[in-house]
């Protein structure tokens, strides 16, 4: 049976296509030979369970180790109403993790199993079994954001706290590793359902754990091996160190999104070409596709922001109005957009990746899209197109500024300072709907320049939107504008800019910059 490229659950090696991890696995595998307790938070499909099967594998190997793998997902609720009923439930995971890996420690911890009736009982149990085993135990919990919302799952960690603390006492002998996977930092948990009464008792049940600083996006040299056995295997024709450039390019290594683009291209896009051929073209093409897709990542990505205001409004000046955002990993919402993968540090807080920010730019260009489609203003892709199949960008920008015009009045200048770039967007989708796609890129610079990358038919267009600071700024901005469409193979642009103070009877229309010939407006 051939191997696929997997988005759901664990990958194996034996069964799936799969990124390079050694050198991720290598680096938790030290924190475990030091005996680490950590926990490995990431956001959602990112490559958490698989490490920790992966780590399992390796421990399994080794005659010195004996992992002890359990999962708190889909336990039934009655195991969570108490501390003791807690207990014996993960008592009888560890017997069941270790009745088809050790038969002899099994069968002795068979007959103290049942004796785990509370959280000191559970402790002595740990305690007898480390005793009993020649190896060193490990043990490793997933998803463990399913317990996080319940009291006795902290009365479990601050049991398994106080061992730690005290575990060169053979009366508190507990295991030599734990590494947990979740979500969340399992130190920060506390937070989450702590009342006044228990602030005292659950004070930091996790603070022991070790930071996880482990880089778990994949790097272009870690995704090349995965084509490469793509290719052997299926006799395709691809160039992997470029194809993995691209593809970390539109997602920043984030294995969901790895996977999910070569799983298009492997099962969308190459049964249907007459070669088994996949190149720049192809991704391009795979990219569209997963940003037409509705799937469970992206509905947990958009529904993070509709749950948190902040949130929604840090990223829309981001991804909108090209907000440069200094990075603090304490700020309570950058520290939110992090956790849930929203948000990395790059030179500052930005979007994940381009993938993200795209999904992220359409969702919010739509509510505005919807506004003008209430007022009957919303153009049609008929009037603006030539003949040959291109746009006509001129007609279009011309008709946005009279668009302005005539819908937004001097009591609305407040609203344009804010969204005017989202105005412009959303006046743009109907007319490229069907017949192509826009690609937004922040530039960051003096105007806060947002350059829009326009694909329409065969044609491909750059349309920068920045806010007038003056002429000296303006020009610099024109010089940029120029190496940018360089950049994009292009001898023409079209410029777009907001000065709401500054009177629009400027000079507009086609000018020189840098050699070459830009269309201006002024809005």
């Amino acid at each position: 049976m051939p191997k696929k490229f997997n988005i759901t659950g664990t990958c194996y090696p034996a069964l799936h296509y799969m990124a390079d991890i050694s050198a991720k696995l290598e680096a938790v595998m030290a924190m475990v030979e030091e005996g680490e307790y950590f926990t490995i938070n990431r956001p959602r499909q990112y490559g958490k369970t698989t490490m920790l099967a992966a780590l399992e594998g390796v421990l399994s190997a080794r005659v010195d180790y004996l992992p002890i793998r359990m999962n708190f997902q889909g336990v039934d609720s009655k195991w969570y109403e108490s501390d003791s009923a807690f207990a014996q439930m993960v008592g009888r995971q560890v017997a069941d993790a270790l009745e088809y890996q050790d038969e002899e420690l099994f069968a002795a911890l068979e007959g103290r199993v049942n004796q785990a009736s509370d959280m000191a009982a559970l402790s002595k149990t740990i305690t007898f079994l480390v005793h009993q085993s020649e190896k060193k135990l490990v043990l490793l919990i997933d998803e463990v954001d399913a317990s996080s919302s319940h009291l006795p799952f902290l009365s479990f960690l601050g049991m398994l706290r106080t061992k730690y603390l005290n575990r060169l006492s053979p009366q508190h002998a507990t295991f030599h590793s734990i590494v947990l996977a979740g979500v969340h930092d399992i130190k920060s948990l506390k937070a989450k359902i702590r009342t006044d009464e228990d602030a005292e008792k659950y004070n930091s049940p996790w603070n022991i754990a070790a930071d996880f600083k482990v880089k778990m996006s994949l790097q272009p040299s870690e995704i090349v091996p995965m084509l490469e056995d793509f290719s052997q295997e299926r006799k395709v024709e691809l160039n992997a160190a470029n194809m993995a450039d691209r593809i970390y390019y539109y997602t920043s290594g984030y294995p969901f999104l790895v996977s999910k683009l070569c799983k298009i291209m492997a099962e969308d896009i190459l049964p249907e070409k007459e070669e088994k051929i996949l190149g720049d073209a192809e991704l391009e093409q795979a990219v569209q596709l997963l940003l037409r897709e509705n799937n469970t990542n992206f509905d947990s990505l958009i529904k993070n922001l509709e749950n948190n205001q902040p949130l929604y409004n840090l990223a829309f000046e981001i991804i909108i109005n090209g907000a440069e955002v200094p990075y603090d990993q304490h700020e309570p919402v950058i520290s939110l957009g992090r956790l849930y993968g929203i948000f990395r540090e790059n030179g500052g807080v930005k979007v994940h990746n381009r993938i993200y920010a795209q999904i992220l730019y359409n969702y919010m260009t739509a509510g505005m899209y919807r506004k003008q489609l209430d007022s009957q203003r919303s153009p049609s892709s008929a009037q603006f197109t030539k003949e040959g199949g291109q746009l006509d960008l001129e007609r279009v920008l011309l008709k946005f500024q009279q668009y302005l015009k005539e819908q937004y009045s001097e009591r609305d200048t407040n609203f344009l300072e804010r969204e005017w770039r989202l105005v412009f967007l959303a006046f743009l989708k109907p007319i490229i709907n069907g017949k192509g796609y826009d690609f937004k890129e922040v530039q960051i610079s003096e105007e806060k320049r947002l350059d829009v990358v326009v694909t329409y038919n065969q044609f491909k267009y750059v349309i920068e939107l920045k806010r007038w600071y003056g002429p000296k700024a303006h020009q610099a901005g024109l010089a940029q504008l120029s190496d940018y469409l360089d950049r994009q193979g292009l001898d023409e642009g079209y410029l777009v800019v907001f000065a709401p103070r500054k009177s629009t009877e400027q000079p507009q229309g086609w000018i020189k910059a840098e050699g070459k010939r830009v269309f201006m407006v002024w809005v």
